[in-house]
């Protein structure tokens, strides 16, 4: 039986892998903000897979909190022996610049300062598994000088856009990180080929709600066949780094200082933490 760990396991396509790896008979740990709708989804699958119940389990967190995550890490640690498949799907959208009550920009924090964690510190029991796979769902294809060093919280000049391709970027150099001392890692950089059906969460302008809920049920997939490729990533990896868009592989952005970068990213991280 395989251990899938999912974050944002409770919506959208998260919630979509969720019930597709409980009613397969994997062991699966959903991490999330809502205990209610994680019920909801394991009573749902458990209505034909009874033994669901039993391999759902729970870990409340807001991902925008390192406490928290780090509070989820442990609890792994302590009580699983591999984990097998780790996908990274928590999302909250914001336009606007936010800081943590521990200090960081909120966007980075959850996008890419949790993402790390998880990566980084669940590595031995990624390890310990047979063919370990890391979904981030950080859309491949940012620029390569997207990354804000100096200011990764974007203090000065922060913009919706800037730090979007600033998280993006960052979990591709971190494919890097995660793949140097575990070649047998399958270390996937993965988008939705079209826009998905789901619930819209964050903080964001009229005009994005607007065209979420016109264009959604108009031209989005549902979260069920987006998640398709990502099901069969998770059944068949296949070891080192990879990008796709839907069920299609895209080339790696690489550019000419991408180990230094990486590296740089780690120290940036690590200064920060």
């Amino acid at each position: 039986m395989k251990t899938i760990v999912i974050t944002g396991g409770t919506d959208g396509m998260g919630a979509a892998l969720a019930r597709h790896f409980l009613a397969a008979g994997e062991r699966v740990v959903v991490v999330g903000r809502s205990r209610g709708k994680f019920e909801a989804l394991v009573s749902a699958v458990a209505l034909g897979n009874p033994s669901a119940t039993a391999r759902a389990e729970f870990l409340a967190a807001d991902l925008s909190s390192l406490d928290d995550g780090r509070r989820v890490v442990d609890h792994l640690v302590a009580h699983h022996q591999h984990i097998d498949a780790l996908v990274l799907a928590a999302s909250y959208v914001r336009q606007r610049r936010r800081v943590t009550t521990e200090g960081h920009e909120a966007s980075w924090a959850l996008f890419f300062l949790s993402r790390y964690l998880f990566v980084t510190a669940l590595a031995p029991l990624l390890r310990a598994a047979g063919r370990p796979v890391v979904i981030n769902t950080a859309v491949p294809g940012a620029p390569v000088d997207a990354i804000a060093f100096d200011d990764p919280g974007m203090a000065d000049g922060f913009t919706f856009r800037r730090s979007n391709a600033q998280q993006r970027r960052a979990n591709e150099l971190l494919g890097i990180v995660a793949t140097r001392d575990h070649p047998d890692l399958a270390y996937v950089t993965w988008g939705p080929a079209r826009l998905v059906r789901s619930s819209f969460a964050g903080e964001v302008g009229t005009a994005m709600k607007v065209a979420a809920r016109v264009l959604g049920p108009l031209l989005g997939q549902r979260p069920e066949r987006a998640v398709r490729p990502i099901i069969d990533l998770v059944d068949d990896p296949t070891p080192g780094r990879a990008a796709y868009r839907g069920a299609a592989e895209r080339s790696l952005t690489v550019g000419d200082h991408d180990e230094d970068d990486a590296v740089r990213l780690v120290a940036t991280v690590e200064e920060h933490l």
